[in-house]
Order: structure tokens, then C-alpha cells, then sequence
């Protein structure tokens, strides 16, 4: 590796907060990391997701992996750099009626109530907004949203909303869980391909090192992965890959933020 390597990489996790949790879920990831980058990486613990970005300005931490939007506070907030996303398998958002809803356009959502998983969740919120925007809705004033985590689709069977907005890969294991069955539902919309989680690296290491540490990933990408889905937290990651991260692929859920009177808040 070139000279303007490290020493140590601090590495953070914007959705873990306490150590124990991020040795229980990314420990195997971790030395993985560390073999083929051939460089001591230590934890860095975050309170919230917003945490780490004050924590890249001030060099406590080198290197985090986030999610979209997580992405675009650290990128707005910290300068930080996109070194590697993960393409996930059948990773799109959904909008889901009950069978037999006269619902069959995103536009027929007028004035009705949606349930979805949590503020600022990309396939869960965003981009299912995203969705509606697109079909010619007002997120502020043409539906109402409520936030229910994945207790939308029971909302959703007692009719208590009229639809409910979650992610295709996790669709088929939430009605599993809550003792649902699929004939009872209807996908009205599948919206394309969301972007992946992502590592960024502080701005503050050498770009020669940023590229070397990208191409050694890829290089290594099924070691990665395999490191990562090691942990039962991390099994959406299982059949993805490593794809060079770009910051234009983000653009779809600054737009969200900025439609919904967000885009302060980048």
C-alpha cells in the first residue's frame, strides 16, 4: 500500500450505537476488512446516525458504512466520500393495498391515508414518497402519512390505512412474522432498483489511499460479503455485491427531502 496509508482506520456503523453490538454484528466484517486492507481497524461507537458526521470532521473516525439518507447528512454535513456501495438483490420499494381495493394507481392514493415504516427508512419512506411524487402527488398535502414500522401491513388488514409502503425483500418474511398470507394483499406499484448502503471515508485521507482501499474491496467483495452476512443483523446483504459508489445515485432521495421541506436538513 502507497505511503499515504494510515496508521489505524477508526471504523463507525451509522444505525449500531454500542460497542457490543457492533462486535456482535460487524467483528467478522472487521478483521476481514483489516486482512485485505493490511491496516489495524478499530471501532468508533456512534450515539445516532447523525453522530458520526461531526465525528469525520474531527478525524475520530475514518471510515463509515450508512445507509441512503444517512449518506446524505454525512455528505452534506462532513464532505464525506463515497468509496463502495452495496447492490442489494431485489432491493425496490412497494406499495401494497388489500386485495380487492378499488387502489390500482399510485395516483388513486389521493387524499388517502399510507402507512410506512420510519421518518428518513429509504425503501420504508423516502423512496415510496419518491413514488407518489412522481405520480403526481403532493407529499405535503395530497396523502397522509403515518409511520408504524413494519405494524403498517396489520394497520393495512384491518383497514385502518389504505396502503402500506415497505421494501421488496423484506415483504414475503414481515407477513410471515405477523402471521399474514400474501392472497390477502395486492402489490400496486414496485418502484426500481434503490441505492445501496454505503462506506464513506473521511475527506481528510489521501485520495490515492480512498482508490486503493475501492479497488482492494471489489477486488475482495465476496470475502466482504460473506464476512458481513455472518451476522444475522446482516442478512438483506446476502447475494449482493460491491459496486464503486457514486454520489449522483443518491440524487432521487435529496429530491424527497427537498419536496417534503426537508432539504434544510442536508
Amino acid at each position: 500500500m502507497a505511503m499515504t496509508a494510515p496508521k489505524k482506520l477508526k471504523f463507525a456503523v451509522t444505525d449500531v450505537a454500542g460497542i457490543k453490538d457492533l462486535q456482535r454484528d460487524y467483528e467478522v466484517f472487521r478483521t476481514t476488512l483489516e486482512g485485505i486492507l493490511g491496516i489495524k481497524i478499530e471501532f468508533f461507537p456512534v450515539e445516532n446516525p447523525t453522530a458520526a458526521a461531526p465525528a469525520l470532521l474531527s478525524r475520530e473516525v475514518d471510515i463509515v458504512f450508512a445507509g441512503p439518507s444517512e449518506y446524505l447528512i454525512l455528505n452534506a454535513r462532513a464532505k464525506a466520500i463515497p468509496i463502495i456501495a452495496i447492490e442489494r438483490n431485489n432491493y425496490h420499494s412497494i406499495i401494497v393495498v388489500r386485495a380487492g381495493s378499488p387502489i390500482k394507481l399510485l395516483a388513486q392514493l389521493k387524499d388517502k391515508t399510507i402507512a410506512m415504516r420510519n421518518i428518513g427508512s429509504t425503501s420504508g419512506h423516502l423512496a415510496p414518497t419518491k413514488l407518489l411524487i412522481d405520480a403526481g402527488l403532493d407529499p405535503k398535502t395530497d396523502f397522509k402519512t403515518v409511520m408504524l414500522d413494519d405494524k403498517g401491513v396489520q394497520a393495512l388488514k384491518k383497514g385502518e390505512v389504505d396502503a402500506w409502503a415497505t421494501a421488496s425483500d423484506r415483504y414475503k418474511n414481515i407477513l410471515e412474522s405477523e402471521g399474514l398470507i400474501e392472497k390477502d394483499f395486492s402489490v400496486v406499484f414496485k418502484g426500481p432498483l434503490l441505492p445501496g448502503d454505503v462506506f464513506v471515508a473521511s475527506n481528510q485521507l489521501a485520495s490515492s489511499f480512498i482508490e486503493d482501499m475501492r479497488s482492494r474491496m471489489i477486488q475482495h467483495q465476496d470475502k466482504l460479503i460473506q464476512s458481513l452476512v455472518a451476522a444475522k443483523a446482516n442478512q438483506k446483504y446476502k447475494g449482493g455485491k460491491l459496486i464503486t459508489a457514486n454520489d449522483a445515485d443518491y440524487n432521487m432521495i435529496r429530491q424527497v427531502y427537498q419536496k417534503i421541506g426537508q432539504g434544510n436538513f442536508l
